[in-house]
């Protein structure tokens, strides 16, 4: 067998092989992301106000959180005049995403307070796409969120209320 035949015969042997992990999935954490993103994603996510509410305890401690607990969600209940929400688990929710998907969720989202939404769709897409870098690259962890609850509905737990106040 000549040196031509014998590589191409190699080559094709590897094909399959090759091809097989080309469609291995992804987990998030993975792979390594773009270093300026990621570190802009961790930027992000802290001095937006992300982790005072999605992190449990953040706030309270002054940021001195333990990094395996980021963004897990919080069963502090917010309730108001539109029922009692709960912050979000991001490493869970955030998953589902990928980059166009994620862009086109953040600019559409209409949530109930506290969540600033209007503040997230303001975001570059640069900005939007490291903070999606970051949480993914976090990882899965926790437990999701507890539904949110209609007003009236009570929460046993941890309430931060809000009472609506007319404009003088």
């Amino acid at each position: 067998m000549n040196l031509r035949r014998s590589t191409a015969v190699a080559l094709l042997s590897l094909t399959p092989a090759m091809s097989a992990v080309a469609v291995e999935p992804v987990i998030a954490g993975s792979v390594p992301p773009d270093p300026e993103r990621l570190a802009r994603g961790e930027y992000l996510t802290r001095v937006s106000g992300c982790h005072d509410c999605h992190t449990p305890g953040y706030s309270q401690s002054a940021g001195q959180v333990p990094h395996d607990a980021w963004l897990t969600g919080d069963t502090t209940a917010w309730e108001g005049p539109w029922g009692t929400t709960f912050a979000s688990n991001l490493r869970l929710t955030l998953l589902r995403f990928n980059d166009e998907q994620w862009l086109d969720y953040a600019r559409s989202l209409r949530t109930a307070p506290p969540m600033p939404w209007f503040n997230l769709a303001a975001m570059s897409d640069h900005d939007l796409l490291s903070i999606l870098t970051f949480v993914q690259w976090l990882g899965p962890k926790g437990e999701p969120a507890p539904p949110a609850l209609a007003p009236g509905d009570t929460w046993i737990g941890p309430t931060i209320q809000f009472t609506h106040r007319s404009p003088d």
